[in-house]
């Protein structure tokens, strides 16, 4: 019986690597990681449970200042409409394990994209600014930090274009 117990314990977890396996990573990556990654990370979230892609997402910054770790009031007031809760969410300085385990980088400016690079050279078949892997151009989402609430409105409706574009891609690439 222990044998048998055992075995499929084994088998449990050979079918849980196996589908951890198969999973792709996306970064999003932004300044502080307090407004635009995660509000990429949280809509892309929703984006992936209603098309049922097999994506991971999560969200880092290039310049994360230690004393404001929690996500902007603009960003969480957008969110909270959607019925989304990042509250949790602390902000995280991107590293060379987040670079390594990634399969895609996707930046909200070209800046983001240039610093990783410039850090980071062994990145530069992976990081791409949101837009130009979604669409080919490049275009910045503007950093709406203190800013009115229209600008993390602006913000999220260029994430709601360009996120389906880019997850589908990913998710159908070999990344």
């Amino acid at each position: 019986m222990k044998k048998l117990i055992g075995l499929f314990g084994l088998v449990l977890l050979s079918i849980s690597c196996v589908t951890n396996a198969s999973d792709k990573l996306v970064t999003f990556v932004c300044t502080g990681n307090t407004g635009r990654s995660p509000m990429a990370e949280a809509l892309s979230k929703e984006i992936i449970k209603t098309k049922k892609l097999d994506i991971l997402v999560e969200s880092r910054g290039v310049n994360v200042d230690p004393t404001e770790l929690t996500p902007e009031k603009g960003t969480m007031n957008v969110l909270k409409e959607r019925g989304i809760d990042i509250s949790e969410h602390k902000a995280t300085q991107l590293t060379e394990t987040d670079i390594q385990k990634s399969n895609l980088l996707l930046t909200m400016t070209e800046k983001h994209k240039e610093k990783i690079l410039l850090q980071y050279p062994q990145a530069k078949n992976k990081v791409f600014t949101l837009s130009e892997y979604a669409t080919g151009k490049n275009e910045d989402l503007a950093d709406p930090y203190g800013k009115p609430l229209d600008a993390y409105k602006k913000v999220e409706s260029q994430l709601y274009k360009l996120l389906p574009i880019a997850l589908d891609k990913a998710s159908k690439s070999g990344m």
